[in-house]
């Protein structure tokens, strides 16, 4: 109970960080909308169309966080957790969309240059940091471990990032007249954002796939539960992600007979919440001659216990 209400604590903080970065964003991005239509900047341009990515993002984000805080159903056992995860993935694809959409931009742009207010183009990318600085350190927290917040940090940064190649090219070309800055810093950026959108796919990916995460080594879970007093062997061990920061393990483990299932697996679980902090186990115990296989599920804060078997 105490991991439930510390999670629930924890999405309160992120929502109201969430909907004030919302805020900000969507203002801002009226401003540089306009802005660049003013100016003729595609550099304003692509950034007031990241900014509405990044409020299609931060929407989805918090309609994710609402959805994964609905109670399990019959149908839906894990709840949905996995619709985070699900709006990663779906902001990753849109900034790699949007940014190839910039490309093309701005290689037409450079075919033929058009007449740019640098001056005003600089003034307004500057606000456009600003309100960026703002909105990144809001998503900061946490953008690590959480890939729904991490997809949501990546828009942002990849606004804060165009705000600031946008000041270049204001700067470039009102002292300058290079029309073709423009155009360039465009693309630099939008290179940029599709190196840690892929990676962000790449991450959503594994975990819809239920691939190992990547921060645990599977041979240093077996070699970690093998060398567990009394355990005689391991096999069928997996190890996934139902949600950020929510593992979970299942696994078969022998033993001989003269060891009790529920101190062994005592032992397993501290293990294994101690060194690689998995918290959701299913494990079957098998005694090594016999067939009265026993499967324990276990939680953090809570006893083992051996779920009701059907008949």
């Amino acid at each position: 109970m105490g991991h439930s209400h510390e999670h629930s604590d924890s999405n309160l903080s992120r929502t109201g960080r969430l909907k004030f970065a919302l805020g900000l964003t969507f203002l801002y991005m009226l401003v540089e909308a306009v802005g660049g239509w003013l100016t003729n900047s595609l550099a304003l341009i692509a950034d007031a169309g990241h900014m509405l990515t990044d409020v299609a993002a931060l929407t989805l984000t918090l309609s994710a966080i609402w959805f994964a805080s609905r109670p399990a159903t019959a149908k839906k056992t894990f709840g949905y957790y996995r619709l985070e995860i699900l709006a990663a993935f779906v902001n990753g694809i849109a900034l790699v969309l949007l940014s190839i959409w910039v490309i093309y931009e701005a290689y037409e742009r450079w075919q033929t240059p058009p007449v740019i207010n640098g001056t005003r183009l600089a003034v307004i990318a500057v606000g456009g940091l600003i309100v960026n600085i703002v909105a990144a350190k809001l998503l900061h927290h946490g953008h690590q471990h959480d890939l729904n917040m991490r997809g949501a940090w990546l828009h942002v940064m990849g606004d804060l990032l165009g705000s600031v190649t946008a000041i270049v090219a204001g700067i470039l070309i009102a002292a300058f007249g290079w029309l073709w800055a423009d155009p360039l810093c465009s693309v630099s950026i939008s290179l940029i954002i599709i190196f840690g959108s892929w990676r962000l796919i790449m991450d959503s990916v594994n975990v819809l796939l239920e691939g190992t995460p990547k921060h645990i080594d599977l041979a240093a879970v077996e070699n970690t539960i093998l060398e567990t007093t009394g355990v005689a062997g391991v096999h069928d061990l997996h190890v996934w992600t139902i949600s950020s920061g929510m593992e979970a393990l299942s696994a078969h483990i022998s033993h001989d007979e003269t060891v009790v299932h529920s101190d062994l697996l005592v032992k397993v679980r501290d293990r294994l919440h101690a060194s690689f902090g998995i918290d959701h186990l299913t494990i079957q115990m098998e005694t090594i001659g016999r067939e009265d296989d026993a499967i324990y599920v276990c939680e953090t804060g809570s006893r083992c216990f051996e779920p009701a078997k059907q008949h």
